[in-house]
């Protein structure tokens, strides 16, 4: 009987698989990919089938069998940006994946490798809620400088999974409130939500907002346009800098929360600094957000990694609670967010999307 949803989730140096039934999660593993192992393949696409011998490796062990399966679920990648939902995946979406035509992450393979599990399971791949949802205000997208604009790029699967889940704990709507999530990762995205749609966020992954454990968040810009001109940098460099090498790694030279929360209880001020600089900038950034949301929040939800450690929470906490409640859902809820976009589709309390018919938003 196929009553069986395969969620696929590639990350930089990991595969999320999961199954799921009627509600329940069957199994899951995270599959961890060593960095000798992925340095065999010169582009991110190379390392398709790589990965897909190790879902494959996943099912048998499960004794999953073609007839099982009702649907895929792939994470989406770096897309052109769309508005939020469940999408069918098309041919167009997978020809812009392929090509890396809006930029090259592990998650373009999700879809990729939805559609071929698919295709040998004879039923539909799609993929939920991209990076590149874009449901900005139009005034939202406008940068300062003619001829750039703001991109949309956030942790909108896990943002808009989240945040449904605290609304629904309350009795309440998410297509009929206004939150703001803070998803505090290896990268950071601060999103103001109203009426189901996320009408602004900070791009971390182009640098903007808070500093991160490994990213800059927003620079001076006079003084990082000399930097770039004194040391000749490259674009790959630059990219390097403002995503991997920045934040606390480029202070401390540590992108663990737990190191250094321990490197400041045995008394490091410098440990103590940088991360109150960080909690500062996020607190800042939740503050803009309430602006865009007039002021009109009915939760601050604290998401991500960084959420399960008590001194990063309390200290948002400090300057944001006047603000609104805030609430916690530490980790993430990727995999199961797949799982339910999917779900709602095959229940028909909403339409599948069409990739190649939405034209682009700017």
């Amino acid at each position: 009987m196929r009553d069986t949803i395969l969620a696929i989730n590639p990350g930089s140096t990991s595969t999320k698989v999961s199954l799921f039934s009627n509600g329940n999660l069957m199994s899951e593993e995270t599959i961890r990919h060593s960095r000798e192992e992925l340095a065999q393949f010169p582009q991110v696409m190379d390392q398709k089938n790589f990965r897909k011998a190790l879902i494959q490796e996943f099912l048998d062990e499960q004794g999953m069998r073609a007839e099982d399966f009702v649907a895929v679920a792939g994470r989406g990648g770096l897309l052109k940006p769309i508005p939020g939902g469940t999408y069918l995946v098309d041919e167009a979406m997978l020809e812009d994946l392929r090509s890396e035509k809006y930029g090259t992450h592990a998650s373009n393979l999700g879809a990729i490798l939805a559609a071929e599990f698919a295709k040998e399971f004879h039923v539909k791949p799609y993929i939920v809620d991209p990076v590149v949802v874009d449901e900005f205000h139009p005034v939202a997208r406008i940068s300062g400088l003619k001829g750039i604009v703001r991109r949309a790029t956030a942790h909108v699967l896990n943002q808009k999974a989240v945040a449904r889940a605290v609304l629904e704990f309350h009795g309440r709507t998410y297509k009929n409130s206004h939150v703001i999530v803070a998803h505090l990762g290896g990268g950071i995205s601060i999103g103001a939500h109203k009426n189901g749609k996320i009408i602004d966020a900070n791009n971390g992954l182009d640098g903007e907002g808070p500093y991160t454990p490994e990213r800059t968040g927003g620079l001076p810009v006079m003084a990082f346009a000399e930097k770039i001109l004194k040391e000749k940098l490259t674009m790959p460099e630059i990219k390097q800098l403002l995503a991997g090498n920045g934040g606390l790694k480029s202070y401390m030279n540590e992108t663990d929360v737990r190191v250094i929360t321990a490197q400041m209880a045995h008394g490091n001020r410098e440990a103590k600094y940088y991360l109150d600089g960080m909690c500062y900038q996020i607190q800042k950034e939740i503050g803009e957000m309430a602006a865009v949301l007039e002021g009109k929040v009915d939760f601050i939800i604290l998401t991500g990694g960084m959420s399960f450690s008590d001194y990063v929470v309390e200290k948002i906490k400090e300057r944001v609670s006047w603000i609104a409640p805030v609430e916690v859902l530490a980790g993430e809820m990727e995999m199961k967010a797949l799982y339910e976009g999917v779900s709602r589709v095959l229940n028909h309390e909403e339409s599948a999307k069409c990739y190649a018919e939405i034209e682009v938003a700017i």
